[in-house]
């Protein structure tokens, strides 16, 4: 008995396991994935106790914190575009992926890696809570609690020695914490140049992968290696302080040049120039200017009845693009009555000036530039004398390394000068004052700022009728040494707009220490105005030294 059963057993297990194998092989080549389903709905007051404690932690953000804002109106826009959403970013999936599956066809066997289904379903995400976060800088952050419990169809066929196999990804569910920033804020529609896109906290992914019908995220220590290197990935990439950078608009468009050196001018001296005053002689003087600025010409002084005249005075103008800035040098006869002669005038291209070496230029004067079509300007009108240098800013400001076709990860690096650096030689201060709030007047509210440094005095423009004025202008102080245990000191000023004898009111005003500014290279802060009830004035300030 023992031995024919033992005989049994053997015949069994040699047709069992070629019966298994080959059962195994046709539904592993021929199954085909199932038909997602919608979720079921149900109402929250057919729940039981029980049920209604699982919802607990499912609770929208708006409701457990103060801080996040409903965004119902949001949602419903999410679920209007959604269709058109899915095709968009399911066509953009698709775009990203054929060159990374080209990169295996004809390797181990693979003759093709397909999408057979791409849909991301009808179930769109849901934003549980928005927070808006306020800055001091030039941009709008704002940080959505974003959820997606989906049913996308996903389907990849691989075709391996002519077989066919098909892998099914279902029960997407993701749950993130993303910080949204639109920077900077310009005045061109969209009115921001990119959006940047970072993580708070690690994503929670989670989803299904069927084959032959089974889930295989269900084999132990599978779902939870799987989980640990989705979030390890895409914390390097995108957690925060790393970031996704999206461009919108062209840099080239929305770009506002920054001071980025000063131009150190001497004018020396001028020679055999036109005569003419009525006793053979000129009163002249020298107007110099940079193309691309708006800021009025530098004057030298008038020497009285001279051809010859030697100056020997020193300027500095602020370089914003080396590259394409002219210098321009004019030379005037001055005439107490009427207009002043125009004695002849040159150019100087930046370009042509090796940084923190002084050159010297001998140049004759002209009538104009245009000299090939003008015979007359061939006449000679003498020739002036000038040294100039070109000192660059020290590289103090935080480098950002561009995205890479169109999207990338930036980091930001500091790049400070040594103490005995920061604290010597000339530099720029540049104040600029954004706007102010809760700003009032007894009997009137046109308030304008008025920026006193070291005996200059800068305004802003007057905006009428408002509390909380947004001036965003800049004020440029050239310095021969760091504004140390200097003040800086803001007046907010308002002024009627009609003839009184009281026309102008004090709304406030605030004094800026600016050794935190020589320390750190800049500070951007909200200050509370003395004098004023509730005031606050929100000003920037940078000091860049040569």
């Amino acid at each position: 008995m023992g031995l024919l059963s033992t005989l049994f057993g053997i015949i069994g297990f040699g047709i069992g396991v070629p019966f298994g194998l080959l059962v195994g092989f046709f539904l592993f080549i021929y199954s085909k994935p199932k038909t997602v389903m919608e979720p079921i709905h149900r109402p929250v007051y057919e729940l039981d106790n029980s049920a209604l404690l699982d919802l607990l932690p499912d609770i929208p953000l708006w409701v457990k914190c103060p801080d996040y804002d409903r965004v119902d109106w949001l949602n419903k826009f999410v679920t209007y575009m959604w269709p058109y959403l899915d095709k968009a970013v399911c066509a953009r999936i698709r775009s990203m992926t054929e060159p990374i599956f080209a990169e295996y066809i004809g390797k181990f066997q693979i003759e093709a890696i397909e999408f057979d289904n791409l849909s991301l379903g009808t179930l769109p995400p849901e934003i549980h809570g928005l927070k808006v976060c306020e800055t001091n800088e030039n941009e709008l952050v704002m940080e959505p609690a974003v959820r997606w419990a989906g049913n996308p169809n996903i389907v990849l066929v691989l075709k391996l020695l002519s077989f066919r196999i098909t892998l099914q990804l279902v029960d997407l569910q993701i749950f993130a914490a993303p910080r949204i920033t639109l920077k900077p804020l310009v005045p061109t529609l969209p009115c921001f140049a990119a959006v940047v896109v970072s993580l708070l906290e690690k994503p929670e992914v989670d989803f299904g992968m069927t084959i032959l019908g089974g889930d295989i995220m269900a084999i132990p220590g599978l779902y939870q290696f799987v989980q640990k290197t989705i979030k390890k990935q895409v914390a390097s990439l995108y957690h925060w302080p790393q970031t996704l950078e999206i461009p919108i608009l062209d840099a080239a468009t929305v770009a506002v040049k920054k001071p980025v050196g000063i131009l150190h001018v001497k004018i020396v001296r001028a020679q055999k120039l036109l005569k003419k005053d009525i006793l053979g002689t000129s009163d002249p003087y020298v107007k110099l200017f940079l193309t691309g600025e708006s800021l009025p010409a530098k004057k030298t002084t008038i020497k009285k009845r001279n051809l010859n005249p030697e100056w020997n005075e020193k300027f500095k103008l602020i370089v914003k693009d080396p590259q394409s800035q002219v210098l321009h040098l004019q030379v005037y006869d001055w005439d107490k009555v009427g207009t002043h002669d125009h004695l002849g005038m040159q150019l100087v291209p930046l370009k042509t000036l090796t940084p923190y070496e002084t050159t010297e230029f001998n140049l004759d004067l002209l009538k104009h530039t245009n000299i090939i079509t003008d015979p007359q300007d061939k006449k000679k009108r003498g020739n002036i004398v000038v040294e100039l240098t070109y000192a660059p800013f020290r590289e103090e400001s935080i480098k950002i390394d561009g995205p890479q076709d169109g999207y990338g990860r930036q980091e930001s690096g500091f790049d400070r000068p040594s103490d005995s650096e920061l604290f010597s030689g000339a530099g720029l201060l540049s104040v600029m004052v954004q706007g102010a709030e809760d700003v009032e007047g007894e009997r009137h509210n046109n308030p304008y700022a008025v920026v006193l440094f070291r005996g200059e005095t800068k305004k802003t423009k007057m905006i009428k009728r408002t509390r909380d004025p947004l001036w965003n202008e800049e004020f440029q102080f050239m310095l021969e040494e760091p504004p140390l245990n200097e003040n800086i000191h803001i007046d907010v000023m308002s002024k009627r707009t009609g003839i009184s004898f009281r026309s102008k009111e004090f709304l406030g005003y605030v004094d800026i220490n600016l050794t935190d500014v020589v320390h750190n290279g800049r500070i951007n802060q909200k200050y509370h105005l003395i004098n004023s009830k509730n005031g606050v004035i929100h000003v920037e300030i940078r000091w860049t030294t040569v």
